[in-house]
Parts: structure tokens; C-alpha cells; sequence
């Protein structure tokens, strides 16, 4: 195993489109040059010819309101001829090692399969929900003050808006300069921002027109407001498109505004996540209120994570203590897996304890209930 260099582009990105089935044009792969910049990438060889690689991105996500460090996993392949050989669980316990040296608390990959991610630790913590409505349901009285104009885009303002949206949910990427221009502005893109009367900007939506579709990239709202204005925007494009799709959190409201509730709806699984450093990642996580909780987390794969670590929160502080179980007590036991998705809040404790994923008494789901904010995921990004 060794980190790769720009003097490995080549190699790297003929892996990457073969594995991915793309194709990219000289301009595209100076593109994709200048986000790999910002890459780790360690690559498995044989014969002094990439075997295997991964790529990891320093990121960071918000978690319960709080910016904390996050290493994305991202562009994990291997030729065929070197398949099943286990090249890609030696890239990943590397991963690992290196993202906890660097204090990245915690991971996201976008999976090919779930189940392969599983075994090394990794669990389902982000869905989407998939919306396909005739343009003509959004054709309504929306009762709203303030106004849309387009614009060209503008980093700043959008980022503004963004961090103010995305740190409302559990697990929203912290967006930089370099990631709005490399990720987030790409492609033949318009962009729309909503404004209360009072001129402030409260909302934004990006969007493309194709195929009789409104297409939407990203919707942002700030308000109640915000978010009727930009519905009532697109309504506007009736002329050019029949329908529109976007993709939203789990549990979005937009049916409860239409008066037509009917149309297409799917979830669909997103994300994995994983708690990198178990330890670290209690420290700093914010939790809600004071209590104590004592639990035992098995990691297989990561297994300087197993322990049974005591927790206990009183005037703000978060105390942290690692120790061998007591005889005298049963701790609640998970894997590191649902202790990933409880944290996050992808579904509740009660939730994984009904599904017997998680061993606790009723007293322990309670604290950890309470101690555990109840906040929903969401990712707009990809990588």
C-alpha cells in the first residue's frame, strides 16, 4: 500500500472510469485533477501498478448544531482481476488509522452495497425522498409576502443561506469556497433566491429546465415563507415543464401544503456513517441535558473502539471514562453500527432496541432517549 501522487492521475482516474462506467473528456479530467488535490489517496499494489485505491476527503459535518471533523470515503475501486482478495478491507482499516490520527471523529461513504460497508463498520444514516409532481399541483393561492429574483451565482450569499439551512439538520456538509465551485456549481445550473419584503434573502433554489422537467438541484428555505415563495416560483415554469422532481429529507411537509397530495413519492437509502473515534466522538458530541449512561460498543473490524465507556453530563461538561464492565452492572450493549445511527439520529434508541439491535434495560433507553437530541439527517451532497 502506498499514498498516491498527481504523477498517479492517470492511472487513478482509468480505474475510476472503468469501475464507474464514465467517461471524461480532457476538460473533465482537469477537473477532476483539481478536486483530487484536496485527496488522500492510498492505492494497493501489484506489480508496481495500481491494484486497488480509496480516496479520503477532509470534510466537516454538523452534527446537533456543532461543526465537527469528517473523512469522506469516496471513489473505493478495484481492477477485476483483483477482486475478493481483500484489498479494499486493508484501504479501509488504513482509512481508519489515518482519519483518527487526524481527528476525524467520523466517516461517510456512499455505498455500492450496503451490506459489503456493514462488515467494516459502517451503517445506514442518511435517506432520500424522491418527489415527481405535475407542475400544475404546485398552481396555487400560496399566501406569501416577499418575492424571487434569479441570480448569477454568488458564493457568498449562497453559503449564507446554506450554512443557516444546514445546520439545522444532523449531518449536513460545512461547505468551503472550493467545494460550491468543484461540487456544488456545476453544470448549465439557474439559480433563484427568495427575499422577505423587507429585501433579506431567506431562501434559494437551483434548478434546470429539460425534457418537459423542472429539475431541481438544491432547495433551501429559512421560513415557512421562503419555502412557499420558491414552490410558487416553480409553479411559474408551467409553460416550459409538465412536472418536477426533487429530492428531499424523510419526512418532508410539501404534502401536507398541496392540496393534492398525490404523486410520486419513493425513499430511497443514501449515506453510511461511521463513528471513527468512539471515545473522541462522545467528548465532543453535543448532547442535551445531564444524566449518565454506561455502554458497551463492539467493533469488529475497528477494534481499539470496543469498550464499555461511562458517560456522564452535568453543569455543560461531557465526561468520558473507558473501564472494564462491572460485575455488578448491565450496561446497555450496541454495535458500532447503532451507536453511529442513534448519535446521528437516524432513527431513535426505542427504535434500534425494538428492532433488537440494541441491549438495554427500560430505564437506560429512557436516559439515553433523553440524552440523545432529537434531531433528523439529512445530505444534499455526493462525493
Amino acid at each position: 500500500m502506498q499514498t498516491l501522487s498527481r504523477k498517479n492521475y492517470e492511472e487513478i482516474f482509468a480505474l475510476s472510469q472503468f469501475a464507474f462506467q464514465y467517461k471524461l473528456s480532457p476538460e473533465e479530467m482537469e477537473k477532476k485533477k483539481a478536486e483530487a488535490d484536496r485527496h488522500t489517496i492510498w492505492g494497493w499494489m501489484e506489480e508496481d501498478k495500481i491494484a486497488a485505491k480509496l480516496h479520503l476527503i477532509p470534510l466537516s459535518c454538523y452534527i446537533n448544531g456543532k461543526e465537527l471533523p469528517m473523512g469522506g470515503i469516496s471513489s473505493v475501486a478495484t481492477w477485476p482481476e483483483y477482486r475478493r482478495k481483500g484489498m479494499v478491507k486493508h484501504l479501509l482499516h488504513h482509512a481508519l488509522t489515518e482519519m483518527k490520527q487526524n481527528g476525524q471523529m467520523i466517516s461517510y461513504l456512499h455505498p455500492f452495497s450496503f451490506a459489503f460497508y456493514r462488515k467494516f463498520g459502517w451503517e445506514h444514516a442518511f435517506t432520500e425522498q424522491h418527489y415527481t409532481i405535475p407542475i400544475e399541483k404546485l398552481k396555487k393561492k400560496w399566501e406569501t409576502s416577499g418575492y424571487v429574483r434569479r441570480i448569477e451565482p454568488d458564493i457568498s450569499l449562497l453559503n449564507e443561506l446554506y450554512s443557516k439551512y444546514a445546520i439545522k439538520w444532523n449531518g449536513m456538509l460545512v461547505r468551503d469556497e472550493k467545494w460550491w465551485e468543484q461540487r456544488v456549481l456545476k453544470g448549465d445550473v439557474h439559480i433563484a433566491v427568495a427575499y422577505e419584503e423587507n429585501a433579506q434573502a431567506t431562501g434559494y433554489i437551483m434548478y434546470e429546465v429539460k425534457e418537459n422537467t423542472v429539475k431541481v438541484k438544491e432547495l433551501v428555505h429559512n421560513s415557512l415563507n421562503a419555502h412557499k415563495l420558491l414552490l410558487h416560483f416553480i409553479g411559474n415554469h408551467d409553460s416550459m415543464a409538465e412536472k418536477v422532481t426533487m429530492v428531499v429529507s424523510e419526512g418532508d411537509q410539501l404534502p401536507l401544503l398541496l392540496d393534492e397530495p398525490r404523486f410520486e413519492q419513493k425513499v430511497e437509502p443514501y449515506f453510511m456513517a461511521r463513528i471513527v473515534d468512539v471515545a473522541a466522538f462522545l467528548k465532543a458530541y453535543p448532547f442535551t441535558g445531564e444524566g449518565a449512561i454506561t455502554i458497551t460498543v463492539e467493533d469488529g473490524f475497528f477494534p481499539e473502539n470496543t469498550g464499555t465507556y461511562h458517560v456522564e453530563l452535568a453543569d455543560g461538561t461531557t465526561h468520558v471514562t473507558i473501564r472494564e464492565k462491572q460485575k455488578s452492572e448491565q450496561p446497555a450493549i450496541c454495535s458500532i453500527q447503532v451507536l453511529t445511527g442513534m448519535l446521528l439520529g437516524y432513527r431513535r434508541p426505542s427504535d434500534y432496541f425494538k428492532a433488537g439491535l440494541l441491549t438495554a434495560n427500560e430505564s437506560e433507553i429512557e436516559i439515553l432517549d433523553q440524552l440523545i437530541p432529537e434531531e433528523q439527517t439529512f445530505l444534499t451532497d455526493f462525493f
